[in-house]
């Protein structure tokens, strides 16, 4: 009884990102042809123009007197925001020629753009020139870096050993934005290295992370979206329990997490969350020795009092539950900002209410274009990922712990 009014306290907080507002104007479309449309709305102009970064009307054919406005969009410091410039023209004819004299009205009229809807209409200028707009709708990013940190020791009083070590990193993002569709997608790379004096070459740091975000919203004055999201979190080189470097205890996509989802995503300026009812969890072990000795959870291989494998291990264990997850990026001041990450998630039919928890905090400090440091923190839990040391040249496996990485680096990072 207990677990049903969970489950039902879960699908209620859910179904506030699926009540959505739809719009108010709602209008009966009706068939007509371009050249209707030219004739009776815009007989005056002949097609519709862009330059660099402003869309506006040329006219072919002018009344006597008539009024003109024109758009200027310029960039400003204050990170997305953009700011437009309206401008009024009265456009009157010279003379019995088709020269024109163009004389601006009023003062140009500024004001911000954020991004936000002011209005449910558009104007489909793409459907009706044959000029067809160079306006794409896919914004790409791209960022690699590389920090690296060396210590020497020499007759240092004190004591201390040598130590080099790098991190390879790139973030990748593809997205697209079209009315009330938003495509996101992103890829996450990191892979880190230690040498330190008379100690073999240790790995620090493997990440790869694949996330893909779809959403639809009904209503141009709704935050919500109607979302579908898939996330890949695997790693790329074998792990060990040092100093034991013989028995991988982690493996590429061993494991592997893979949530594929459906629900509701709540967007406002920096601020993301995501609402999934129905998630699928699949953890993925593509290893044998790995399968076979039950790791992560999954069923292990059945073997005979010689050691013999009679029965390979599951290499692959799905759950359904509930996920969450916030993204917030918040500006502390000039070149410093904070992002936090966090994932919740809960399977319905076995263990409910024991809560898998990836938590990331990060604290960015941009020097300049190139040089920026990193401080930031990453906390884990999961109760089917069991904790590995080695005592005494010994590998034991203890239950599961919360797993905690500290990161702190100075490094160079590209954008193109």
């Amino acid at each position: 009884m207990y677990q049903f009014r969970i489950i039902v306290f879960f699908m209620f907080f859910s179904a506030i990102g699926f009540s959505q507002t739809v719009d108010s104007l709602e209008m009966e479309k009706k068939q007509k042809s371009i050249d209707a449309f030219y004739r009776t709305q815009f007989s005056v102009f002949d097609t519709l123009v862009k330059k660099n970064d402003t869309i506006f009307i040329r006219p072919i054919t002018v009344e006597p007197k008539m009024v003109l406005q024109d758009s200027v969009l310029m960039e400003l410091k204050s990170g997305d925001v953009q700011q437009v410039v309206v401008s009024t023209f009265e456009v009157t004819k010279r003379n019995k020629n088709t020269d024109l004299a163009y004389f601006l009205i009023p003062k140009p009229n500024g004001f911000v753009y954020d991004r936000t809807p002011r209005a449910n209409s558009q104007i489909l200028y793409d459907a009706l020139s044959p000029i067809r707009s160079e306006l794409s709708f896919w914004k790409k990013t791209n960022s690699v870096g590389l920090d690296i940190n060396q210590g020497t020791f020499s007759n240092w009083s004190a004591g201390g050993y040598s130590s080099v070590s790098g991190i390879v990193k790139g973030d990748f993002s593809r997205n697209y934005e079209k009315g009330r569709t938003v495509w996101q997608n992103e890829l996450k790379v990191r892979y880190g290295l230690n040498k330190q004096e008379n100690v073999e070459l240790r790995k620090t740091d493997d990440v790869l992370s694949i996330n893909s975000s779809f959403g639809y919203k009904s209503s141009v004055k709704s935050n919500w979206y109607y979302s579908a999201k898939m996330t890949l979190n695997t790693q790329m080189a074998n792990g060990y329990a040092y100093p034991d470097v013989e028995n991988p205890i982690s493996r590429a996509f061993a494991p592997a997490y893979l949530f594929v989802g459906i629900g509701s995503e709540f967007f406002k300026n920096n601020f993301k969350a995501y609402i999934s009812p129905l998630t699928l969890k699949s953890t993925l072990v593509l290893d044998d020795v790995l399968a076979n000795k039950g790791e992560f959870g999954l069923e292990g291989g059945v073997f005979d009092e010689n050691g013999n494998l009679l029965k390979a291990g599951r290499k692959s264990k799905n759950e359904l539950g509930f996920l969450f997850t916030t993204e917030w990026n918040k500006a502390l001041m000039k070149n410093v900002s904070l992002k936090n990450n966090l994932t919740l998630y809960t399977d319905y039919l076995n263990n409910f209410g024991n809560v898998d928890v990836d938590w990331q905090l990060m604290l960015e400090m941009k020097v300049n274009s190139l040089l920026k440091a990193t401080l930031g923190g990453h906390l884990i839990y999961d109760d089917d990922i069991k904790n590995k040391r080695d005592v005494d040249g010994v590998q034991i496996t203890e239950g599961p712990r919360v797993q905690f990485k500290q990161l702190l680096s100075v490094g160079l990072v590209y954008n193109f």
